[in-house]
């Protein structure tokens, strides 16, 4: 026996010379352990020799947190090399025939398995069922030998629970750290070294599992994992916190519903795309806006997808709420910078929200009742081969506003809202799968009795999945979009009027995921879109009404693309992810479009004539490639660097007078005189994660420069322009930024911190001639904040019990101020500031919330939770907007807070 204690003066004295705590281990020839350790933790001790011998020890963390591990070991055999390191504590360990070491505190385990229990019939194929209760303990021997050192796994995981496929879980391999994420019917494909391994199943929000294998050749393997469960000795690592190390895409954030659960809200309504205002980069201009901005692009260059419906609308309740359903959302994925090919539409970003999808088991729901809204949905198996999720929600706000204290100014203000949305898939067979999905949602309100306004979204697709072989799966997708507003003015019967706007656009996708060989995974197909929209048009309301109709002409447009993308892993450390869209949008009749003398700008003086388009001429076309490239170096298994650049384009443009989106805004597609958006950006990040994957820390910079963006003449008219194009100016943007991100993922203290650097500049082209605004010199856009800073601290005070504290801090938004006055003309006039060259006083927020879990009794009716905080616990009065009005013959200013003070909230939600 050879193994000796470090006295600890020895100990001390090479610590100060700098030799502790570094220890290191010889290489292991056998199962003996040679090595050095002065006063280590039992974890790193544990790592090392699972590193460097065929050993795997099993522990409870808490169980050995206060254990050192000091002592110098020269071919030792394990059980004495443990015996010493256990010596003077409660700890016992127990060794099986396949050296996993159990660790455990007071009492020994005895470890007596069946003969055969390590030892399965070699076979090319294994699927776990339900009856496998210790399926995270046992050895699988896997695949006939054959020659090579590597060996290809493919399968599928699904949920224990509900038994459905699980998107998004991360199957990767201890000891190797190679990995890969499933995809949207939960499969696999992990190409890994022969011979015993560790492979780990992380599912999104939940915990990790492992299986042990004995690798021997291809082989599939089907993984059924539970939501809740914790496995032997497991190394908890959050999904999300891996692909942030492996993916080769940078600015990609990814947020759980579990996460978004705990943050506190308005109305206690718990907001995806709130929640995404707590990540890097992402902004708002107004709160009491839905509405967001990515790395200083405006809110309408981000493409909102609700699977594969778009979004053109996002809101509730003038913004209070996020027209998607949380309980109805299985995922959120926002790519601010490696967008895919598959993407395309928009300059800023991509928001990609995975709906749930119903299990098979059972039928099965959950809900919530709050002060202002109530939501519910159902899931659950219809038959043998098709499932089905549908969810609601609705408001009762109108009692609220009933208890306000100014409620006589507010006149007869009302406010509701309903939302529905479902998703129905279909098996019909082995290889083909069928879903339809669809989402509605009405808004309706009025500040006075006599002026109502209303807007919906109306989405609907079915899409059909077919899987050619393990490799290579196909969808192809069709359907539509719509959104509409209406606006009706009752002053008087003689003046009653209805304003409406709408858009629909039919779509065609055919997309094709392909595997070739283990390194490279194949993206493309083509997109087609049909977008019809009513840009504006005035009608008298009532027979008594005589207001005159007015019409904006029609517009039509063909959006279509093509795409191709590769992800190569070329080795170990480095991965490429490429891809090339190109882009062709066409304006089409019918249509009258004036004709102004060449070279002049658009204005109504120089129009000469007159051109016509018939019903489905092509008026004007345009057609350009988007690049897309982003590359990973990995440094270690814990950190990479990471660069990327891609262009995009944007053809339909967002025309609205305010720095947020609101019910009343309409869109315009491009046509002869607005060009479609064009954009390119430029990042470079560095990614990190510390102590086993529990923190993730990363770090990005970014250059975005833009062309053709629209801004608007002084005094510009937005509402029933025929001819926008003499209103608005071509212009051009740059932006630029920092974003440092912090999160602990577990523990009982964990959340995020997040601080962002951004600019956001505007500049008129210099060829435009109508105006030029600022004297052409850069000027900030409506949304550009310099400095942001998020901070979410939650504290898991027991398995029922965690509270949520939340702040934020942000640079005020860009104003145009009156400075001075002036007589002209026999009349006082008001003299404006630069644009936007004041900004409203800084913002400043700190939430709380609790939530309170039920007992966690398996046999109950229904689970149910209670959660409550205050918004705003300050009760800061956070500038919204200034406006200003004439009193008394002097312009008097006022400031726009849209909470000035607390707001309690209380939630009850429910689960069966």
């Amino acid at each position: 026996m050879r193994i000796k204690s470090v006295p600890f003066f020895l100990l001390l004295g090479m610590l100060i010379i700098g030799l502790g705590p570094v220890f290191q281990t010889q290489a292991q020839t056998n199962d003996r352990i040679t090595g050095f350790f002065p006063g280590v933790s039992f974890e790193r001790f544990a790592e090392s020799i699972e590193r460097d011998t065929p050993y795997r020890i099993y522990f409870k963390k808490s169980d050995v947190q206060d254990l050192k591990v000091s002592i110098q070991a020269t071919n030792d055999r394990i059980e004495d090399v443990l015996t010493a390191v256990f010596e003077g504590t409660d700890l016992k360990f127990a060794i099986s025939k396949s050296k996993e070491v159990f660790v455990t505190k007071g009492q020994e385990i005895k470890v007596s398995f069946p003969s055969d229990f390590f030892e399965l019939a070699q076979s090319t194929r294994f699927s776990e069922g339900k009856q496998d209760e210790f399926v995270r303990n046992r050895r699988y021997t896997l695949g006939v030998p054959g020659p090579g050192t590597e060996a290809t796994i493919t399968g599928q995981v699904t949920s224990l629970e509900k038994n459905t496929p699980i998107e998004g879980a991360v199957v990767y391999d201890k000891e190797s750290m190679r990995q890969t994420i499933t995809d949207a019917e939960g499969r696999y494909r992990l190409l890994l070294p022969k011979g015993n391994l560790t492979l780990m199943i992380q599912n999104i929000g939940g915990y990790t599992e492992q299986r042990l294998l004995d690798l021997q050749g291809n082989s599939e393997l089907d993984l059924t994992i539970g939501e809740s469960i914790f496995s032997l000795g497991e190394v908890v690592v959050q999904s999300g916190a891996i692909s942030n190390i492996s993916r080769p895409e940078m600015g990609v954030q990814s947020l759980t519903v579990s996460q978004v659960k705990k943050l506190p809200a308005v109305m206690g309504e718990v907001d995806i795309i709130k929640g995404l205002l707590t990540l890097p980069g992402v902004n708002t201009a107004g709160e009491a806006s839905v509405g967001f901005n990515v790395r200083g692009g405006a809110a309408d260059q981000n493409l909102i997808l609700l699977g594969q419906h778009t979004l053109f609308n996002p809101s509730h309740l003038f913004g209070f709420f996020s027209a998607v359903n949380s309980d109805m959302v299985q995922g959120v994925e926002l790519y601010k910078a490696g967008i895919p090919a598959n993407y395309g539409g928009r300059l800023s970003s991509v928001l990609q929200v995975t709906p749930k999808v119903g299990r098979s088991d059972k039928i099965g729901g959950s809900g919530g009742i709050g002060p202002m809204t109530s939501r519910l949905s159902l899931d659950g198996p219809l038959g043998k081969k098709t499932n089905f999720i549908l969810g609601t929600r609705l408001t009762y706000s109108d009692w609220l506003l009933d208890f306000l204290e100014d409620r006589a100014d507010l006149g007869a203000s009302r406010a509701f809202f309903s939302d529905f949305n479902g998703v129905i898939q279909h098996e019909l067979g082995s290889n083909d799968k069928l879903e339809l999905s669809a989402y509605f949602s009405k808004d309706r309100f009025q500040f006075d009795p006599d002026t109502v306004y209303s807007y919906a979204n109306q989405n609907v697709a079915l899409s059909w999945t077919h899987y050619f072989n393990d490799q290579l799966e196909a969808t192809f997708s069709v359907g539509q979009d719509g959104y509409q507003f209406d606006v009706q003015g009752e002053d008087n019967l003689l003046n009653a009027y209805q304003y409406q706007f709408g858009l629909k656009q039919q779509f065609l996708k055919a997309q094709f995921r392909q595997e070739k060989g283990d390194r490279h995974v194949l993206s493309y197909g083509l997109h087609a879109i049909r977008i019809q929209l009513n840009p504006g048009e005035i009608n008298p309301y009532g027979v008594e009404s005589i207001v005159i109709p007015e019409k904006v002409e029609d517009e039509q447009g063909i959006d279509a693309s093509i795409f191709f993308g590769d992800e190569f892993e070329i080795n170990d450390q480095w991965t490429v992810s490429g891809g090339l869209r190109y882009n062709l949008f066409s304006a089409l009749g019918p249509r009258n479009v004036p004709q102004y003398a060449e070279g002049a700008p658009y204005l109504p003086e120089n129009i000469i004539g007159e051109e016509s388009f018939s019903k489905g001429k092509w008026m004007k076309t345009y057609h350009g490639p988007e690049f897309r490239l982003s590359a990973r170096y990995a440094l270690n298994n814990w950190s990479s660097l990471k660069a990327g650049v891609n262009s995009m384009r944007q053809n339909i443009h967002l025309l609205s007078n305010s720095s947020v989106i609101t019910p009343t805004d309409t869109w315009k597609l491009s046509d002869s005189f607005i060009r479609p958006q064009r954009g390119i950006q430029y990042a470079l990040g560095y990614f990190r994660n510390l102590e086993q994957n529990r923190i993730e820390f990363s770090a990005e910079v970014y250059y975005r420069t833009m062309q053709n963006l629209l801004d608007y003449r002084s005094g510009a008219t937005i509402v029933l322009n025929k001819r926008i194009e003499q209103d608005v100016l071509l212009t051009r943007g740059k932006s630029y930024g920092l974003e440092l991100f912090l999160r602990k993922n577990t523990g009982t203290v964990n959340g995020s911190i997040s601080y962002t650097y951004s600019r956001s500049l505007l500049q008129t082209d210099p060829s435009e001639q109508k105006e030029q605004i600022n004297g052409s010199s850069w000027y900030s856009s409506n949304f550009d904040q310099p400095h942001t800073a998020n901070v979410v601290l939650n504290v898991e005070m027991s398995r029922r019990v965690n509270s949520t504290f939340a702040g934020k801090y942000s640079t005020g938004r860009p104003v145009t101020l009156p400075i001075s006055k002036f007589e002209y003309g026999g009349s006082e006039r008001v003299y404006f500031s630069e644009r936007n060259g004041f900004r409203v006083p800084d913002y400043f927020r700190l939430d709380w919330s609790v939530n309170l879990e039920g007992n966690h009794k398996v046999k109950k009716l229904a689970h149910g939770s209670w959660s409550f905080g205050i918004y705003n616990i300050l009760g800061r009065n956070n500038v919204y907007s200034v406006y200003f009005i004439p009193e008394n013959g002097k312009l008097q200013g006022y400031q726009l807070s849209i909470f000035a003070s607390q707001i309690p909230f209380i939630t009850y939600n429910f689960k069966f």
